[in-house]
């Protein structure tokens, strides 16, 4: 099996996690930052907006079961492509609508999507969405990984993730791990 990995920016990371992690064929998806100046960032540094990271999910998938493509649809169905740097209630560059491509294949089936969003008008506003060469992934602290899943009762989960999750769960129920199936 040969893995591949997919950088994904759509606002907050803990939202971003809980989606990917329940598609099929994804192996691990992993919070933290890219896409900044500062090596080894805190949160607490991207959060000040002066960084430049944006908060971003790691996705490692086995093309065999789940393509790239596919992992763009999640990203374009999950989050709004067409928000400048805020992603509902959240606001900064650290929220922005970003795809890390690894490599050219990446940039171009992004690209792609885009223009064919765009050209059928899927989104009332312009799709703003950065295409950015990846550089360098940073892990978030520990106190992130898995938030949703060990915090289901804190109130941003019960007001942002839950709902997202479902709505995602009733458009994706074909691309879910069995065991998240509705």
């Amino acid at each position: 099996m040969v893995l591949q990995v997919a950088t994904f920016g759509s606002g907050c990371f803990w939202c971003s996690e809980a989606v990917f992690s329940e598609l099929q064929g994804v192996i691990k998806v992993e919070p933290g930052y890219s896409g900044g100046s500062v090596a080894n960032p805190s949160y607490e540094q991207v959060c000040t907006d002066t960084t430049g990271h944006a908060e971003v999910a790691q996705v490692t998938y086995d093309p065999a079961q789940i393509s790239y493509r596919e992992l763009l649809e999640v990203f374009f169905s999950t989050h709004d492509p067409t928000t400048l740097n805020r992603q509902g209630a959240d606001e900064g560059t650290q929220y922005r609508s970003v795809i890390f491509y690894h490599d050219a294949a990446q940039r171009e089936e992004a690209g792609r999507m885009i223009k064919e969003l765009t050209d059928e008008r899927a989104f009332r506003s312009p799709i703003v969405t950065q295409v950015t060469p990846f550089s360098a992934f940073y892990p978030a602290e520990e106190y992130h990984h898995d938030y949703y899943r060990r915090n289901p009762r804190q109130g941003y989960c019960q007001a942002v993730i839950s709902p997202k999750l479902a709505k995602f769960r009733a458009h994706f129920q074909t691309k879910l791990k069995q065991n998240q199936r509705v």
